[in-house]
């Protein structure tokens, strides 16, 4: 199986090559270049798989140099690498399997109505999963800024899909523009990283993370914290690629842009929130966790943020009135949920979630694009109603990932965000940080199985709102086949990490615990560093069956009460806006708490007074002294100029007069005239 990874390049490159056919060839291709683009994902898919069983099997991890910029270490290398460990290969197999499934979708879809544009559309997707499948397989963090930014345009390119519309062209640029602001953190930090430790190497014994932990423990001298403490310097440098983190992945402050990219196609919100663009920003932490580790701060702030936006972002998606609204603030909490797991600690959860999300919303957003198609592109749940029996196979599906999302037992959601849960309370129990995480997190859950129900309810139970509604749209299996895959996973894929049962049976059912402790490169506590063995023996001496048991019991008694809120007003033949009684605190919420609104004022009333002020120092000050000294020499240098006339009668009475001149002063200076 070691030969697979000479194969691990063409996991990317079959995805570019499907954006050159589509690009350049597409229009004259059959569904203008979609099969290409489902050929190319679907070998990536296959290869991904043959990288997952050859890590498994080797469990070693495979590291690849392609090619190298700079091959110096003074003062720094540049290189172009692979990376196929536990991690990578387990997200190349999350990536390609939604990237293959978003352009089956696609098919039915984006050829509804006579859509145009496709050419253009397919090689975006193609693109687009090209730069996310390379930006997981990076081998640095140079290398992994490179297509960090390049899935950023993409998602420029594919949310602006629509540009002859209004809203399409500035919510692309909002989310250009939002994430870019992130971004100028996230390259401050990797000049960072490269001026102080000359690699940005991920893995490795040379590696940023193994050297700074060397740094730490007073084992390796040399390395450069610019005047700082190594500690501080490590969480300054933590932090600064953790601003890229949170524009990637929509954290608060940060998040705005994700609910204006519903404005793009359906097929893309799924695969921007289920394995693209919102999933790169948690892959990095994921990526980078040996770096994070041993930064207690950086891992507060994280938790903090994380549980903060899990709470924040639940609360909006109670009064939207779109679905695909509902599920663009249901992502942000999510990954929120995502990042405070990593914060406290909890590597194994974290990626738990990512993977389990990725699934259940993918199936959700081309669930509600199947809705939307069979309503004629009509988003708002008020005018649907009544559509369990019209549409069965989206009805069902849909179904599965909405328990999956709210944490209903036995569904994927339960079990990944229940080990969220438990080990943002384990570690909470002795830091107040990390509580008030877990305390918002929890509270959270009520709040999503409330809007995940409510939504349910209101696009497929009841009777129809709108004639559309009473007789939709029907669309064939392109579509329906994604949905019916992704449904049974959503059921399913939450049973490789069964933590709970595991502890209350003793059965060995922590499959993703074991696969991430499996090979030479394992996330093992001495690869990262004291703290880890800190909170690990903490939790040997903490944590028991009991404790888990209670942990999961009450997330699941916050979701069903929320589903169940949801039951009493919402599952009704014609409901009622029964949050209209919130009266001004609805208005908050569906303004989004002014979010858009306070940064606009931001950017006019502060940032432009801040940039004219500055500007008016630079052109007043440092160009005025500039220009001046330019001036002096410029006006010296034009008197000057004039003597040089060319005339040798002009030359020849300089000459005199300079003679002159100089035997009156050798005759002052020497008496002759005394």
């Amino acid at each position: 199986m070691a030969g697979a990874f000479q194969f691990a390049p063409a996991i990317a490159a079959l995805p570019f090559v499907s954006f050159l056919i589509a690009l350049f060839g597409g229009r004259f291709m059959p569904k203008r270049g979609a099969f290409a683009g489902i050929t190319a994902t679907g070998g990536s898919l296959l290869l991904s798989a043959w990288m997952y069983f050859a890590v498994l099997s080797s469990g070693e991890p495979h590291l690849e140099i392609v090619h190298t910029f700079i091959a110096v270490t003074d003062p720094f290398t540049l290189e172009l690498g692979i990376l196929i460990d536990q991690l990578s290969a387990l997200m190349l197999l999350i990536v390609s399997l939604i990237s293959f499934l978003v352009f089956v979708f696609s098919l039915g879809y984006m050829n509804d109505e006579g859509e145009t544009g496709l050419p253009r559309y397919y090689a975006g997707l193609s693109l687009f999963s090209f730069s996310m499948l390379a930006f997981v397989m990076a081998s640095n963090l140079f290398m992994a800024f490179m297509f960090f930014e390049l899935v950023g345009l993409c998602s420029y390119l594919l949310i602006g899909f629509w540009f002859r519309a209004d809203a399409p062209p500035s919510a692309a640029k909002k989310a250009f523009l939002v994430t870019r602001f992130g971004d100028y953190f996230f390259l401050v930090g990797v000049v960072g990283v490269l001026g102080t430790f000359g690699t940005s190497a991920f893995a490795g014994d040379g590696s940023f993370p193994v050297l700074a932990e060397q740094v730490l423990a007073g084992e390796t001298v040399g390395i450069n914290t610019f005047g700082f403490d190594p500690q501080t310097w490590f969480t300054i440098l933590g932090l600064l690629v953790l601003g890229g983190v949170m524009g990637k992945s929509a954290q608060f402050p940060l998040h705005t842009w994700l609910p204006d990219a519903m404005e793009g196609p359906t097929p893309v919100s799924a695969l921007i929130h289920a394995a693209t663009m919102v999933a790169a920003g948690v892959y990095l932490v994921a990526r980078m966790y040996g770096f994070y580790a041993l930064s207690p701060t950086a891992l507060a702030i994280i938790a903090f943020v994380g549980g903060f936006t899990a709470l924040f972002a639940a609360t909006m998606g109670v009064v939207k009135r779109e679905i695909k609204q509902v599920l663009a603030y249901s992502t942000i909490s999510q990954y929120g949920y995502m990042m405070l797991a990593l914060g406290v600690g909890g590597y194994v959860a974290g990626v738990f979630h990512l993977t389990t999300h990725a699934v259940f919303k993918a199936l959700l957003f081309l669930g509600a694009g199947a809705v939307i198609v069979a309503m004629h592109h009509d988003e708002d749940m008020w005018k649907m109603g009544g559509l369990k029996d019209r549409l069965p196979v989206t009805y069902y599906t849909f179904l599965a990932g909405s328990l999956a999302l709210a944490g209903i037992i036995p569904f994927s959601g339960f079990w990944s965000k229940d080990e969220v849960l438990f080990e943002a309370l384990l570690r909470g129990m002795d830091n107040p940080i990390f509580f008030a995480a877990y305390a918002m997190a929890l509270l959270g859950v009520f709040f999503t199985g409330f809007y995940t129900f409510r939504m349910v309810f209101l696009t497929f139970h009841g009777e129809p709102r709108t004639t559309v509604a009473e007789d939709p749209h029907q669309f064939g299996w392109n579509m329906k086949f994604p949905l019916v895959v992704l449904g049974v996973l959503a059921t399913v894929i939450g049973f490789i990490n069964m933590t709970p049962i595991a502890e209350l049976t003793g059965a060995h059912i922590e499959f993703l615990h074991v696969w991430f402790e499996h090979g030479g490169e394992a996330l093992t506590v001495e690869h990262y560093g004291a703290l880890l063995e800190q909170w690990a023996n903490y939790g040997e001496v903490h944590a028991g069956s009991a404790l888990v048991v209670a942990s999961g019991a009450v997330s699941l008694l916050f979701a069903l009460a929320g589903a169940g809120a949801a039951h009493v007003l919402y599952n009704v033949p014609n409901p009622d806006e029964h949050t209209d009684k919130l009266g001004s605190i609805k208005t908050v919420l569906f303004n989004n708490y002014y979010q858009d609104e306070y940064q606009v004022w931001l950017a006019e009333g502060l940032t432009a007074n801040v940039a004219r002020g500055a500007d008016t120092f630079d052109q007043g000050i440092i160009d005025g002294a500039v220009n001046s000294i330019s001036g002096v020499s410029l006006s010296l240098g034009d008197r000057t100029r004039r003597i040089q006339t060319g005339d040798v009668t002009n030359y020849a009475t300089l000459l005199t007069a300079g003679l002159v001149v100089l035997l009156v002063a050798v005759g002052v200076l020497g008496g002759w005239f005394v």
